[in-house]
């Protein structure tokens, strides 16, 4: 087990500029990284995607990944991708069922289990492409994320290595920690429930918002000062994808109800879990469940000062998370 401890703001010097990433249904080429817009098939469902290839015929390291809640692939995915394939690990981003580009209905229904599933599909597919090495398939998973980047390295033994950033860990704790209290989970698990009942008798579906009111998903201020500007359908942004602020309410159970301290007990892939001082979860929460991991492969990274936010857009946090993580994935069996 080892642990770690630097400062992001030294962390960017040496790396490589930066590639500019096209509009969205245009492939790209660059000296670094070809990418690929590809669709692979989840449960019924297609799913949408760009590939981050590296240069060089490889085989390289691959990971797939996946966001937080409700996310579009647009969103801090792209920001890993890039920066994985720049450094030689060929990357898979997606929209998950129900979500951005990808098919299935209802449409902004979250679901743990569906992610899990098309997390394995990604991996179907990655084995298939050429220059991936077949035997170094991994997971990323940032913010909610790494929930189903948990559920799916502890499900499927072709996981060699797994990477956690910045996460939401479902937990009973977490779950008081961003409602308030145990009533106040009680009520939301109810609301969750009704909406259920209502689309499982008459197939209407009941939408809350993700950010932006006391009703919504998440309702800290500074979240939703970074995700409403998203829900912008105006044609310049096209490129940010199809996020939408609103989720199925029927979901919301799915996920204040999850257990992923249940789950990490049995993880043995070797993981970096990288966290920060105001990141989600907390401090404690985060440290408890690394503690716990039973992986005798196991490090976590803490990026001083770094609050969840800037694990999405910031170009120093985010190089700080991508260096440990490049050499995890390719350290990896």
């Amino acid at each position: 087990m080892t642990i770690t401890r630097r400062t992001f703001a030294t962390l960017s010097a040496g790396l490589p500029l930066a590639t500019v990433i096209p509009a969205t249904g245009h492939a790209s080429t660059s000296p670094m990284y070809e990418v690929r817009d590809v669709t692979f098939p989840s449960g019924g469902e297609t799913l949408v995607g760009k590939l981050f290839m590296p240069s060089g015929n490889g085989p390289h390291t691959a990971v797939a990944v996946i966001g937080p809640v409700a996310y579009v692939k647009e969103q801090s995915p792209l920001q890993y991708a890039s920066r994985l394939a720049r450094q030689g690990v060929a990357a898979l981003i997606f929209d998950p069922r129900f979500h951005g580009a990808s098919s299935g209905e209802p449409r902004r229904f979250e679901s743990g289990e569906a992610k899990i599933g098309d997390l394995s599909a990604a991996l179907d597919f990655l084995a298939k492409q050429d220059g991936v090495a077949k035997d170094k398939l991994g997971i990323l998973g940032i913010c909610q994320g790494v929930n189903w980047a948990i559920e799916a390295a502890v499900r499927d033994n072709r996981v060699s290595t797994l990477g956690i950033v910045a996460g939401h860990y479902l937990t009973p704790a977490t779950a008081t920690l961003y409602l308030g209290d145990e009533n106040a989970v009680a009520a939301r698990m109810k609301r969750s429930a009704d909406a259920k009942a209502a689309f499982d008798k008459t197939g209407e579906v009941r939408y809350i918002p993700i950010t932006g009111s006391d009703e919504a998903l998440l309702t800290a201020t500074a979240i939703d000062a970074w995700y409403s500007p998203w829900d912008n359908r105006a044609p310049w942004f096209a490129h940010r994808g199809g996020w939408e602020n609103r989720i199925a309410a029927m979901s919301e159970a799915l996920i204040w109800g999850w257990r992923i301290d249940e789950t990490i007990a049995g993880l043995r892939t070797p993981v970096l879990m990288v966290h920060g001082d105001k990141a989600a979860s907390g401090t404690d929460i985060p440290r408890h469940l690394f503690k716990s991991i039973p992986a005798p492969d196991k490090t976590m990274h803490w990026v001083n000062g770094a609050n969840q936010l800037q694990f999405y857009e910031d170009p120093l946090v985010i190089d700080a998370a991508v260096e440990p993580l490049v050499a995890h994935f390719i350290a990896s069996r």
